[in-house]
């Protein structure tokens, strides 16, 4: 086929799929140019989430009449005027592609005034052109409205998300520019309300408290290391080892007050409290780095949101010691004084708690189901979330082929396993590490993970309450008061049947506060507002899961189980293992993880030389 050039509204199209994924992606390139100009205020209005009309309107320097003409042309920009200029860019936008990309797919209108003049300029353009340009009155700055976003691009349109959604991305934007720049007052209105509003005052502290609330704003740590020799400063606010999330979406690092993406430093901020949170647990963080412009790279993504480093190691590590010596500064490390403990050993696996065995196998159960040969003795409850409470054995009847979010066999494997083979019967010999469970079995020994193991049979036993519509719920003698982000306002509208049928009990309370009147009985004990936005946060970030319903099943089963460093009885031990011998799937958690490790009596015989 010949060669030709595309016409010009296609390469527009082409081009702006780079640069405008979203309503979201309007209103940063907007944004920006607001800052950029200079701005103190900014007003965002959205309708149906963006996907019914954007309009920004600031009070910057406005656009001269005269320039108005070049304002759709592909990369026109009064930023750059050189090609040297890339090697040290100190503004937000300066592409010059954010409006020529806009009117490739959506209707797009500036109404705009600069000091100096006395009339105001609006210009109309559509399909990449200007359609009308006329002198009107209004104030100084810039009104832009967007209006039928991708109506010439359905197949993009169909990938957008629902309105709810697409505002939760909107105000993202809003509030990350809101903490990277606290002097200039940014005010979201969604639908003719008011979604957020920052004071503008100048202090991060007081932009961090309409983004985060008050009462965590003020609990943050402020960080405040000056550039030094690298040229390197480092500014913010970050949580106290307490305060903590279940994932890394806490943690927003601006660069030149740009926010960024940037898996080092992130990495950098986590690094920073090792040793002072749970694997599990991550910090909240609000960082502002200020690097020489010549040192960044910010021409890397049409979407700015990357950037490379000249000397990423010495950002790492000016970061990284920013946020420990604040950190450390009111949580030190406590000393280990070596003269009054035991040394530690220096290999194999530990010690191990060997508790008596039990001299010999236990008859079979009455039904000819296989039995813990620890099962001579109906043991009461332990004290383990999700076990029995009447000392009856535990029988989780789940057809196989129709388990929900059950992994499937072994591709290898004809016909399902019977119980006998999916994990044979175990003896418990103790616990190691007080993470794993010792056992024998008939070809060997077997380390279990408790946690991943009590996981498997928590996570079947809410699956299997969810289906027969009778959830075993902990209602809340005083109901808590839990506030939403957007994004966790969004799972809970989408999803309020899934919720309820895992035992949350919500009732709406007005704005994004819902009301929290009972949770999951196996978190019972826990601060349920707590574990209700740990639930959300882990739940969002549980990719491998293709619906909500698994997700939510899978975090609450995880929140619901015994953790790694608990120590455990025997009676509990036996009846841990025992439950895990009866559940469908014992050898995975409901996260992949394996549950067990088997250490085979051939492979012993051999590492001792007997065969």
């Amino acid at each position: 086929m010949p060669i030709r050039v595309l016409p010009h509204e296609v390469a527009a199209r082409i081009a702006a799929g780079e640069v405008v994924e979203r309503p979201a992606s309007a209103v940063k390139e907007l944004v920006e140019n607001s800052l950029d100009a200079g701005s103190t205020a900014v007003r965002v209005e959205v309708h149906a989430g963006g996907l019914g009309g954007v309009r920004v309107v600031d009070n910057g320097g406005g656009i001269p009449a005269a320039d108005v003409a070049n304002l759709f042309q592909r990369h026109a920009t009064s930023k750059l005027t050189a090609a040297e200029d890339l090697q040290s860019i100190e503004t937000l936008g300066f592409r010059g592609e954010a409006l020529y990309s806009l009117a490739a797919v959506a209707r797009v209108s500036i109404l705009t005034r600069t000091p100096e003049s006395n009339a105001a300029t609006y210009v109309e353009a559509a399909n990449g052109r200007i359609q009308r340009q006329e002198p009107r009155g209004g104030p100084v700055g810039a009104t832009v409205s967007v209006e039928e976003l991708f109506e010439q691009l359905p197949a993009r349109k169909k990938f957008l998300r629902s309105a709810r959604s697409e505002q939760s991305r909107v105000h993202g934007v809003i509030t990350n520019y809101a903490l990277a720049y606290p002097d200039v007052r940014f005010t979201l209105v969604a639908d003719g309300r008011t979604a957020f509003a920052s004071p503008g005052e100048g202090g991060l502290r007081e932009a961090a408290s309409a983004v985060f609330g008050r009462e965590a704003a003020q609990a943050f740590l402020a960080v405040d290391a000056p550039a030094g020799a690298s040229a390197i400063g480092v500014a913010g606010l970050v949580s106290p080892p307490e305060s903590t999330r279940a994932n890394r979406s806490g943690i927003t690092l601006f660069v030149n007050r740009r926010p960024v993406q940037h898996r080092s430093l992130t990495y950098a901020v986590t690094e920073a409290y090792h040793g002072l949170l749970p694997s599990d647990r991550f910090p909240i963080a609000v960082l502002l780095l200020d690097v020489p412009p010549e040192d960044v790279d910010v021409n890397v993504h049409p979407t700015k949101a990357e950037v490379r480093f000249r000397r990423e190691g010495d950002v790492f590590a000016a970061l990284q010691r920013a946020v420990r010596e604040t950190v450390i500064a009111v949580a030190p490390v406590p000393e280990i004084e070596w003269g009054a403990v035991a040394q530690p050993p220096t290999g194999g696996l530990g010690p191990v708690t060997v508790t008596p065995r039990v001299p010999e196998f236990a008859p079979p159960m009455p039904d000819g189901a296989p039995r813990s040969p620890d099962a001579g003795v109906t043991q009461p409850q332990f004290g383990l979330p999700g076990m029995p409470d009447d000392g009856a054995p535990a029988r989780v009847v789940l057809a196989r082929d129709d388990t929900p979010g059950a992994t499937p066999p072994p591709s290898h494997e004809q016909a399902p396993m019977t119980m006998m083979q999916a994990l044979p019967a175990l003896r418990v010999l103790g616990q190691t590490q007080e993470t794993y469970i010792v056992a024998e079995g008939p070809d060997g020994l077997y380390l279990i993970d408790q946690h991943a193991a009590h996981e498997c049979v928590v996570y079947e036993r809410l699956r299997l309450a969810a289906q027969r519509g009778a959830p075993d719920v902990q209602g809340l003698l005083e109901p808590a008061a839990v506030a939403l982000s957007p994004a966790h306002e969004e799972t809970v509208h989408d999803n309020p049947d899934v919720l309820a049928h895992y035992g949350w009990l919500l009732e709406p309370f007005g704005g994004r506060t819902t009301l929290l009147r009972g949770v999951p009985a196996v978190l019972a004990g826990r601060d349920p507002a707590k574990a209700f936005l740990d639930m959300l946060e882990q739940a969002a970030a549980a990719a491998e899961f293709s619906t909500w319903e698994d997700r939510i099943s899978a975090t609450v089963a995880c929140h619901g189980s015994v953790r790694a460093g608990q120590t455990l009885s025997r009676e509990e031990m036996v009846e841990l293992v025992r439950l895990l011998e009866r559940t469908q799937q014992p050898h995975t958690c409901p996260h992949g993880r394996p549950t067990m490790l088997h250490l085979s009596a051939g492979n012993l015989e051999r590492e001792f030389g007997r065969r």
